[in-house]
């Protein structure tokens, strides 16, 4: 899917994919100053414009074929990386030497005949909360910057065992939640002027992985983290069941709320992702022991019989008009192929179990970080500080009274899900807004109602 290179808006994205985005150019004021064509050296695949751009799914398989190398593929990356990184600041770290040796080997294993695996030899990234051995594992905090990581998060080995090149580790805001350290640049996300919201906390997944940059990245999702940034930089974002990929070796921002998941640009790559990071893991008691499938093999299969669900009131209910009018023709076009369109309520949160989100988490994140605040409180940015001490002042009743607020939310919520196979609902209510990158290192902002940044009123309307 090509878009004129003279941007206009991000309004314009919406209605043209319709939510629904299967390919992308992104990044078009970055890619006017470094796109070019890839060197041809095999098989005419590598003449392909813009080989960067291609899907996870196609890379894999022309490695597996012998039409692509990982050695080439990889340095491509890295080259595409060294240009055009300096104005995004995705990457806090790019671990150019491993990346290499583990395509090397990609390339040697391919050769001689040893199994191939799923994303054998495509170069991906990690979101910098997963450790990896021999590389920094920062959390977004200053006081981790020179902590090297003595071993593998269980996501990290699952998709190196599947084949995959780690290229490196991608930016995130301070804890995962939603502002950043000083020490650290903010993502810019590629559309547009480069001033556009990224997304939190996975800003550097999103903008990575729209940017041609990784063909896949790992992000994390707590409140938002996963679905966010995919939406505002135009690619497909997924977050699975909680228990469904294993936490081990991710460092925590909420435990209870806290999942792992993929980032990519189409939804093929995110269901081959999904099936290798799946699955149960002895080292996180909290995993599911449930069946991982072959989620790919879905792909392409006809939707009719496929029972959806709609509430036209509840999607419509304070969202910009072009949102709802992309989800109803995503909708539209869904019934033509012949799904069932089932009409649903969902019930409202009440006060109550809207605010139980940010009492849960801010308790959880006080407990992961009890070691290091307030002892070291000065080490924190701005906006984390904040977010820990209001921890920190929860009560046991507050807490209590939050765990059973999520509980009967959730309870309510459930039957909706007895009748239909899936729900159809917008991730964000509005185009992502323009915003001061500085703004980012900062806290609540009274004069401009912004949280580290980001408008309180819209944080509002996209958390309903």
């Amino acid at each position: 899917m090509g878009f004129d290179k003279n941007f206009t808006t991000r309004r314009d994205l919406l209605k043209a994919t319709s939510g629904l985005i299967l390919g992308l150019e992104a990044g078009q004021s970055i890619t006017a100053d470094v796109r070019r064509e890839t060197n041809k050296s095999r098989a005419d695949y590598m003449n392909e414009t813009s080989l960067h751009y291609q899907t996870l799914s196609y890379v894999s398989d022309s490695i597996a074929s012998g039409d692509l190398n990982a050695v080439d593929v990889t340095e491509l990356m890295l080259e595409r990386i060294k240009a055009v990184e300096p104005k995004l600041h995705s990457y806090y770290a790019v671990n150019v030497d491993m990346a290499l040796e583990a395509a090397l080997a990609a390339d040697g294993a391919r050769d001689s005949g040893r199994a191939l695996g799923a994303l054998h030899g495509v170069p991906i990234a990690v979101k910098d909360l997963c450790h990896k051995r021999g590389t920094q594992t920062t959390a977004g905090h200053s006081f981790r910057k020179h902590i090297i990581s003595d071993y593998d998060a269980t996501v990290v080995a699952r998709l190196e065992a599947a084949g995959a090149v780690i290229l490196g580790k991608l930016a995130t805001t301070e804890g995962a939640m939603v502002g950043y350290e000083r020490e650290f640049a903010v993502p810019r996300n590629p559309w547009g002027d480069l001033d556009r919201w990224p997304g939190v906390s996975s800003g550097g997944s999103g903008v990575a992985t729209a940017a041609g940059l990784c063909f896949g990245s790992l992000g994390t999702d707590t409140g938002g983290s996963i679905r966010f940034p995919s939406a505002v930089n135009g690619v497909v974002g997924l977050k699975p069941t909680w228990g469904r990929v294993s936490r081990y070796g991710v460092l925590d921002l909420a435990p209870t709320l806290d999942h792992i998941g993929p980032i990519t640009r189409s939804v093929e790559d995110a269901a081959r992702m999904l099936s290798v990071i799946a699955g149960h893991d002895s080292k996180d008691p909290t995993s599911l022991f449930a069946e991982v499938s072959d989620y790919s093999q879905f792909i392409g299969r006809d939707v009719a019989g496929l029972r959806i669900g709609w509430d036209e009131g509840f999607v419509k209910a304070d969202i910009e008009p072009y949102v709802f009018s992309a989800v109803l023709a995503a909708v539209e076009k869904l019934a033509e192929l012949g799904a069932e369109i089932v009409e649903v309520d969902i019930p409202e949160r009440s006060e109550e179990e809207a605010n139980a989100w940010t009492i849960l988490a801010s308790a959880e994140a006080a407990a992961v970080h009890s070691t290091t605040f307030p002892s070291r409180a000065s080490e924190y940015g701005e906006y984390f500080r904040f977010f820990l001490e209001s921890g920190r002042q929860v009560t046991g009743v507050e807490l209590a009274k939050a765990i059973f607020d999520r509980r009967n939310a959730s309870g309510r919520v459930a039957p909706v899900f007895d009748q239909i196979d899936l729900l159809v609902l917008p991730t964000l209510a509005t185009e992502s807004f323009r915003y001061d990158a500085e703004d980012a290192y900062g806290g609540y902002n009274e004069k401009n109602n912004t949280l580290a940044g980001v408008p309180i009123e819209w944080l509002g309307r996209s958390q309903r």
